[in-house]
């Protein structure tokens, strides 16, 4: 027989059984903080005398498991830090391969559940209800749902819910109706099909006092009524970007795309959840590229899915390739080359974080007793992305290059690959090609930490970069007395995204005097742009230069939003103003209850609050 195909991440063999389909039932409970469930899993057996299985659970109180209707005997295994405890099921018969059975388990989830964050009314834009949103990316749905929580395996599934009848649930699938709920008028049960197969990390719920408008012929925008208006306003651009995806890379097969902003602690931008990308409210200022990202997400990840977490550059690099063709053809191809330099800084910055040497830094990961979150960074992104851009080059520029993406999207749909299957999928795909391709230094873009071996700013189109960097170099050469020749027509051409820019330009350079910032502030009115982006930028320039007086404000940015994109790297320059760190230390402290459990744990490292437990005190 063959080894066993294995996740690293996962105790459930997809060699011995694949999970077709799913059926859940919920009942959420906001007084003791459970979803109290019960799943019905359609299994495929893949080998003869099949009689026991292992299901991926975390933190989950198992009350009984049946197999075609009879009682099966189930056990936790032990419990692992990163995987969770293994959900061990023995079958009272013996299948053969080719025969499904249907595995029913009946629990309820911890209310410390990682995929699970549930908030109470006041942390909430309209102060009254309660709200509940899940987040089962990388590995947490496990902490949702017994399942074998892997992204090499994918299912279908339907799910209906029951909610207090205030308040309305959405799941990452196609709403099916709702009713009364028989067993409580009180609470009212919503339905959902979802009937492409997709991996257990795209399934999503949320409960809210959710409103929609819709914003499109498949889709609408869904918030807590504060925020509806403006999240209908800003994501109207929705549908264009869908066709001009759809004319990139082929029919978008989801039905409905809905946009869902979440509360302000969501710790991402956004999250490609199938049929409801999720959001966070710092996109309402400054959201395009990012829904533009999720948007592609719908081909790159959902419908052809990286086979385990060590392959996520195939969702990460491809999907930010997408997305920026989608601005290429929105705004222009010089846009698209501008965003590919903010992605190529944005890359040397992670290195520099994470270390030239750290294994983080490679494209494809070793995740042997590695917790994904924390291997998470933009490598994926943005070194994935220079690899499809530096072959995009070689192969003769991008409507050649589109040609094979979309090629391979199409071959690879509903299904899960490696880096490898993409590989010889290139290769064969550009098989006049293949001298060129075997002279890429393969070894060192996949297996290699550190930076990329093609030097690419050379050949980027800089013309809207150029700008930034004059202006940058004035200020960084400027002395005292130079300091009166800047004004506020300095950025009279600039976009948003030149403004970014600028800033993360100054990042990477040394600390500006406190008078330059001073006068900054003067000329720009920086501290009045509600950009979060800009303003995430802006704050760092100032606390790097050690102005006081934003201390108050980037404290005030890390309390009302919990995206980790802006909260880390926020939290770390407070830290290193020594000044305030005690301040700072309990301000996190103060708010961490009410903060995303990913994000908390995260920051608590950075800030170096959690050591103590390590070393067994």
């Amino acid at each position: 027989t063959m080894a066993a195909v294995t996740d690293s991440c996962s105790f459930s063999s997809f060699s011995k059984c694949i999970t077709k389909h799913l059926n859940l039932c919920y009942h959420v409970d906001f007084d003791s903080h459970v979803l109290k469930g019960r799943v019905a899993l359609t299994v495929e057996v893949l080998e003869d005398k099949f009689s026991t299985l292992t299901l991926d659970t975390r933190d989950l109180k198992i009350f009984k498991v049946t197999a075609n209707g009879q009682e099966a005997k189930f056990a936790l295994g032990v419990l692992d830090a990163v995987k969770g405890t293994p959900l061990e099921i023995s079958l009272p018969f013996e299948l053969s391969r080719g025969q499904h059975v249907i595995v029913e388990v009946t629990y309820e989830t911890s209310p410390k559940a990682s995929a699970l964050q549930w908030f109470a009314p006041e942390q909430t834009a309209g102060k009254k209800h309660p709200y509940l949103f899940s987040q089962c990316q990388a590995i947490h749905c496990r902490a949702m749902v017994p399942c074998q929580d892997t992204p090499s395996v994918k299912h279908t599934y339907y799910a209906q819910v029951s909610v207090p009848r205030e308040l309305v649930a959405l799941m990452s699938a196609v709403r099916d109706g709702q009713e009364v709920d028989p067993e409580d008028s009180n609470r009212t049960i919503f339905r959902f099909r979802q009937t492409v197969p997709m991996p257990s990390y795209l399934i999503a719920i949320v409960v809210g006092a959710l409103e929609y408008r819709k914003v499109g012929p498949r889709s609408s925008v869904w918030s807590e009524k504060e925020l509806v208006d403006l999240a209908a306003f800003e994501f109207s651009e929705t549908e264009s970007m869908l066709r001009i995806a759809e004319d990139l890379v082929g029919p978008y097969v989801w039905q409905q795309y809905d946009i869902l902003v979440l509360p302000p602690s969501f710790p991402y931008g956004g999250m490609e959840n199938p049929c409801l990308t999720f959001a966070t409210p710092t996109l309402l200022v400054s959201g395009h590229t990012v829904i533009a990202h999720e948007i592609a997400h719908s081909w790159t990840g959902n419908l052809v899915t990286n086979k385990t977490w060590e392959h996520f550059w195939l969702n990460e690099g491809h999907t930010v390739y997408l997305e920026r063709m989608i601005g290429r053809f929105l705004q222009s191809e010089q846009f698209r080359q501008f965003m590919a330099i903010g992605g190529w800084k944005e890359l040397k910055e992670t290195v520099n974080t994470l270390g030239a040497k750290s294994p983080f830094t490679n494209l494809v990961i070793n995740l042997d007793g590695v917790d994904p979150d924390d291997s998470f960074s933009s490598i994926p992104y943005e070194k994935g992305f220079a690899l499809l851009y530096h072959l995009e080059e070689l192969m003769g520029g991008p409507e050649v290059f589109m040609g094979f993406i979309k090629s391979y999207i199409q071959l690879f749909a509903y299904r899960s690959v490696t880096t490898e299957d993409w590989k010889n999928y290139l290769f064969s795909y550009f098989k006049d090609k293949v001298d060129i391709l075997n002279k890429v230094d393969w070894n060192t873009w996949m297996h290699t930490p550190g930076m990329p071996p093609a030097l690419f700013p050379g050949r980027y189109d800089t013309t809207l970069a150029d700008a930034c960097t004059a202006l940058c170099q004035r200020w960084k050469k400027a002395s005292e007395e130079d300091l009166a020749n800047f004004s506020p027509n300095d950025l009279k051409a600039f976009s948003s995204h030149q403004l970014i820019e600028f800033l993360a330009q100054l990042l990477q350079e040394e600390a500006l005097p406190l008078t330059h910032v001073k006068k900054m502030q003067e000329m720009y009115n920086f501290n009045n742009i509600n950009n979060s982006e800009i303003r995430f930028r802006w704050l760092r320039v100032c606390l790097r230069a050690k102005w006081e007086d934003a201390v108050p404000l980037a404290l005030k940015m890390v309390t009302e939003q919990g995206r980790m994109k802006f909260t880390r790297p926020l939290y770390r320059e407070l830290y290193n103003f020594e000044k305030f760190r005690e301040k700072v230390v309990s301000n996190f402290m103060k708010n961490r209850p009410s903060m995303h459990q990913v994000t908390a744990s995260l920051v608590a490292k950075d800030l170096k609050v959690d050591q103590t437990q390590s070393t067994g005190f």
